[in-house]
């Protein structure tokens, strides 16, 4: 059988299924580095339901688990689409021919930054990394930030102190954008992190980062 006739068949069925079972869905493609959730990035409306893992409906997900089969005609998306319902907000991770939908959901909104160095010569009058000599990389993106179980202990080692936790960062890939480490990270709880480690896989980015304390 023709593959393209069969992938479209595919997406039919998956099609029916969401009719039957789905939700109105949202679909947003990112047109730049910010806002990717925007108006003007919505390009479809279409109906979707999404299945833990194993792709049954036979039981939720459970804690830490970022990833779900997605139900909906993926004739018209592509990997790095936020597909967004009225309780939840997910990214396209992987699109595979005659594969389910590999989505990841998100729970928080990041941003990342670049520490710039002084743009004067000589004497600055700090040279320390600051707000405004930041430079954004990511503005406002929805993405999952889950916990893992490294932990790194202060230097200082006083009586009070406590560990320092790490945290996994999944998000789509960004044309133009690569994170390094030692990048900075905030999300909307207001807490702040900085990049340890940053794998751009074929699923988009995984992003380990430690959360910076004073």
């Amino acid at each position: 059988m023709d593959p393209a006739r069969l992938t479209d068949q595919v997406h039919r069925g998956l099609n029916a299924a969401a009719r039957a079972v789905g939700a109105d869905t949202d679909a947003y493609r990112p047109s730049g580095a910010s806002d990717p959730l925007a108006p003007t990035n919505r390009f479809l409306r279409l109906r979707a339901a999404f299945s833990a893992n194993d792709g049954r409906f036979a039981h939720p997900n459970s804690y830490g688990q970022a990833l779900w089969y997605g139900i909906f005609d993926a004739a018209y998306t592509r990997p790095g689409d936020y597909l967004t319902q009225a309780d939840g907000v997910w990214f396209i991770a992987a699109q595979q021919r005659l594969l389910p939908v590999l989505c990841v959901e998100t729970n928080r909104v990041v941003s990342f930054f670049r520490a710039t160095a002084p743009s004067s010569r000589g004497v600055n009058k700090y040279g320390g990394t600051t707000a405004t000599n930041n430079r954004p990389l990511l503005t406002n993106w929805p993405a999952s930030v889950l916990g893992v179980s490294g932990r790194s202990q202060p230097t200082a080692d006083l009586p009070g102190d406590t560990s320092v936790p790490y945290w996994t960062v999944l998000l789509p890939a960004v044309p133009g954008v690569v994170l390094l480490p030692s990048d900075l990270m905030s999300d909307d709880l207001g807490r702040n992190a900085v990049v340890s480690g940053a794998e751009l896989t074929e699923l988009g980015w995984r992003v380990t980062v430690r959360q910076a304390t004073t």
